[in-house]
């Protein structure tokens, strides 16, 4: 089955820094030799110029990299003239690559490979965010990096003070960086708190909220990695995306090893779903029984917690999905009584 039937030419993209390089072809047909452009307004109308020789942005399809931050304004301009976008993992195109007899690799030859990349499989429409998306990914990305500084600064800090002779002038800087962080902090907590309760996305905050353990922070994480729920097209499918689903490696009589998660997956969103662990083991009962359990059974915290993080995620999509407010009894309801025929 042909995966693409409707698009007649083919386009792979190359992203770098300050320029980028495409090449494209149709089926049956070899590939142009790269071309590379600047990746500026003129360096955009340029390639759209010499890609709509070919074919029309309707029966185009191009394929980019996920690279950095480097491909959001070309991918956003693109899909604005009309053009599918379909926006890859780098690691599915390198691993890829690997199965492909190639041993060089340049800018041009991953151009190409983009290119036989797209002919072959069937690849989603990648879409813009909604400004709710740029408003609550911004400042959370601010308050990780300022998180980090901060700790640097304590660190270094607890550090000066192991000498025997400290001087004043030199911690009181410290001091002073450290107060003034936290005063960013805060600030970017209420900025956040105040993107959740307005926009396209507040409804899913909201009932978000209504789960014990999920508090600001996660259910920012939650809407921003996850794009509002609409990424995965399962519960399943979202814990395997945020890494948390147990990988089993078993090979032949000799290998046995036990399942575990990986390091593959949203690492960000998996952190914040650990931390969030840390109060629904406590206030979230299901969560807390399930995590109760597990440890009852000689489980280590670690495994307990993770298996309480899959719990937590399965519940948010519930609560989002069917549009209603967390409820620790619903399980229970939701069972058919015993003298049920069901």
């Amino acid at each position: 089955m042909d995966p693409s039937p409707r698009f007649e030419l083919f386009v792979g993209i190359d992203i770098a820094a300050a320029t980028f390089t495409a090449a494209w072809g149709m089926r049956d047909h070899p590939t142009t030799t790269p071309q590379q452009f600047d990746q500026t307004d003129e360096g955009f109308t340029a390639f759209q110029r010499v890609v709509q020789r070919v074919a029309s942005p309707a029966a185009t399809i191009i394929v980019l990299e996920a690279t950095s931050t480097y491909w959001i304004r070309l991918a956003v301009t693109l899909h604005q003239a009309g053009y599918t976008i379909a926006v890859v993992n780098p690691k599915l195109l390198h691993n890829y690559a690997k199965s492909l007899p190639r041993r060089s690799k340049t800018d041009s030859l991953d151009a190409q490979v983009a290119v036989r990349f797209a002919m072959e499989r069937p690849l989603p429409a990648w879409t813009p965010p909604p400004d709710s998306y740029h408003e609550l990914r911004q400042r959370l990305m601010a308050r990780d990096a300022l998180l980090e500084m901060r700790q640097q600064a304590r660190n270094q800090r607890h550090a000066l003070r192991q000498w025997p002779v400290v001087i004043a002038s030199v911690e009181e800087r410290f001091a002073d960086m450290i107060a003034a962080l936290d005063e960013q902090v805060a600030a970017l907590d209420q900025e956040i708190a105040a993107c959740l309760r307005v926009g396209a996305w507040a409804a899913s905050a909201t009932l978000l909220l209504s789960i014990p353990g999920i508090g600001i922070q996660c259910a920012a994480w939650l809407l921003v990695t996850t794009l509002n729920f609409t990424l995965s097209e399962s519960p399943e499918a979202l814990t395997a995306y945020a890494g948390l689903s147990p990988l089993q490696h078993e090979s032949g009589t000799s290998v046995r090893k036990g399942a575990h998660i990986g390091r593959g997956g949203n690492g960000r969103l998996r952190k914040a779903l650990y931390m969030a662990t840390l109060t629904a083991a406590r206030y979230n009962p299901p969560i807390q029984a399930l995590y109760t359990r597990l440890r009852e059974r000689g489980k280590a915290m670690k495994v307990a917690r993770c298996a309480a993080a899959r719990k937590l995620i399965h519940v948010a999509w519930a609560v989002v999905k069917h549009g209603r407010p967390f409820d620790p009894n619903w399980q229970q309801r939701a069972q058919p009584s015993p003298e049920s025929p069901c």
